[in-house]
């Protein structure tokens, strides 16, 4: 086996120790060649264990694409009676251990392109909110959007809102420091859709736009004097301007070309799949029920606790959030029924005051009449307040657990396809050791150029399902410390709001108070 012994194994870091099997392998005197294949690679594992640094041999795969040699080691052709099938036992865990999984790429290997991620996934990602707060630091990005002036074009079923969307920023790859466009709903549900496919697979969380409402818009279209057409409109304008906002604070997203394209271009191209029950929403609809599907069949043996325990954490905060948006929505239609009863009682108070023959008690009943119009101005701001501080914020959050949903889910299907290889490279190697049993050396060498590439697409799939949960764990400690911020500037909104309002309610009632008083 000359062209196995003759093999230059990959260079070893001055301050590690070699390895026994690859010193063998340098020496050239094994007369079988050292099986790179003899520990199976562990299927699933946890991607990160704080504390740990990898101390792990250099990938072996990484040397073998690099290599010009054309004598591929695959594991089954030892001119001993070895078992030919052992090689393709695998072991469906995420449990992973120093002795049979290959580890990430040798930091000392030079140029092949994969191998651009040289240290160990469990070192490069950020273990708490304070190293996130220091990365965050060295990438700080000043950039104000604002979503203002909401405008009608066209007329009858064909009319739609277009939003002014307002850009101040500083940084360079901008072509201007402020600039301004006009955009319409569908644009913001494209910029979603592009990004979706291109950062979900990565892990990001992408911030999602507000939901389409049929309801809202036939509204607008018919007629927008309508007090609920005035009140949608501006929901929506503040939902969209949220989103953005969310959108460029985003180290990644920031940096993506659609995302500078929609906020820079005059025009866009028209969105095509933003329709509501359109033939791609549809389509969508087949996709998630997929995935589910998938996730029911192809159980992932967790070992890492904190992926489980932070998923367990966003499904129970949603199931709160939930129920809290649901109580807030009764508070705001609770007030806008005050506000309506107010005005009621007014009206019927200002009417009984003019119908009173005594003076002081009729210039009394008028007076209480006129603060009860105030209180009544006052409900209707304080409904606004609930709604626009604080339900809405829980809806975007609501939304947003969602997404962070659906990251946990992108490194599942990491880790599916990374399966699915492990197991199609198990099929090869048993195709190649049915070949050489057969003695069909015409297809042995195709055999062998297929193991060969499912070994890098095993080697590929496996580094993307690590770089995948590093996101994943960056992105959730990121989100946890916007979501805080977020939620203790509302509640501060929310709470000063209360107190003016209870502070002009307390004045009103201080200026009646004589008035009551001087009834003879």
């Amino acid at each position: 086996m000359a062209a196995s012994s003759d093999r230059i194994p990959p260079p070893i870091p001055a301050a590690d120790e070699p390895e026994a099997g690859l010193s063998d392998m340098a020496d050239g005197d094994s007369d079988e060649g050292e099986d790179i294949f003899s520990n199976p690679v562990a299927i699933s594992r946890g991607v990160s264990q704080p504390g740990r640094v990898s101390e792990d041999p250099p990938d072996l795969f990484s040397e073998e694409e690099a290599s010009s040699t054309t004598a591929k080691s695959n594991g089954v052709h030892s001119d001993d009676d070895n078992d030919l099938f052992a090689e393709a036992h695998v072991e469906l865990s995420t449990d992973k251990s120093g002795s049979s999984a290959r580890k990430e790429l040798s930091t000392s290997s030079g140029s092949h392109p994969s191998s651009s991620f040289t240290q160990s996934p469990v070192a490069m990602q950020p273990t708490s909110l304070e190293q996130l707060e220091e990365e965050e630091a060295e990438d700080s990005f000043d950039v104000d959007v604002a979503v203002t002036n909401p405008e009608k074009v066209g007329d009858g079923m064909n009319a739609y809102m277009a939003y002014k969307v307002s850009t101040r920023t500083s940084l360079p790859m901008f072509r201007s420091k402020t600039f301004s466009v006009r955009r319409r709903f569908s644009d913001f549900l494209g910029l979603y859709e592009k990004m979706s496919v291109k950062q979900t697979l990565h892990g990001c969380i992408i911030p999602l736009p507000p939901e389409k409402s049929v309801v809202g818009m036939t509204k607008m279209k018919v007629g927008m004097d309508d007090p609920s057409s005035v009140e949608f409109v501006e929901r929506r304008r503040a939902a969209l301007e949220r989103y953005l906002q969310r959108v460029v604070s985003h180290p990644l997203l920031i940096q993506d070309p659609d995302v500078r394209e929609f906020l820079e271009r005059e025009e866009l191209p028209r969105a095509v799949n933003t329709q509501a029950l359109s033939g791609a929403g549809f389509l969508k609809m087949i996709n998630k029920a997929s995935d589910a599907v998938n996730k029911m069949t192809i159980k992932m043996n967790e070992s890492d606790t904190w992926f489980e325990d932070k998923f367990q954490e966003v499904e129970n905060e949603e199931q709160q959030l939930r129920k809290l948006h649901a109580v807030v929505d009764s508070l705001v239609n609770h007030r806008k029924e005050l506000c309506g009863n107010t005005a009621v009682f007014a009206k019927s108070m200002a009417m009984l005051g003019n119908s009173e023959d005594n003076t002081a008690l009729s210039r009394a009943l008028s007076q209480l009449a006129e603060v009860e119009d105030k209180m009544e101005q006052l409900h209707q701001e304080q409904a606004a307040s609930d709604f626009f501080i604080f339900a809405e914020v829980l809806a975007d959050y609501i939304r947003l657990l969602g997404a962070v949903r659906g990251c946990f889910d992108q490194r599942m299907r990491a880790w599916q396809r990374w399966q699915e290889a492990q197991s199609t490279l198990q099929k090869k190697r048993e195709a190649e050791a049915k070949l050489l049993w057969a003695n069909k050396p015409d297809k042995l060498q195709q055999a062998k150029e297929e193991i060969t590439e499912w070994e890098a697409r095993v080697t590929q799939y496996e580094r993307d399902f690590d770089r995948v949960g590093m996101t994943v764990r960056k992105e959730v400690l990121r989100f946890e410390k916007e979501k805080a911020k977020d939620f203790k500037s509302q509640i501060i909104k929310y709470l000063d709001s209360m107190l003016q309002s209870q502070q002009r309610l307390i004045k009103f009632w201080e200026a009646f108070l004589p008035e009551a008083k001087a009834i003879a």
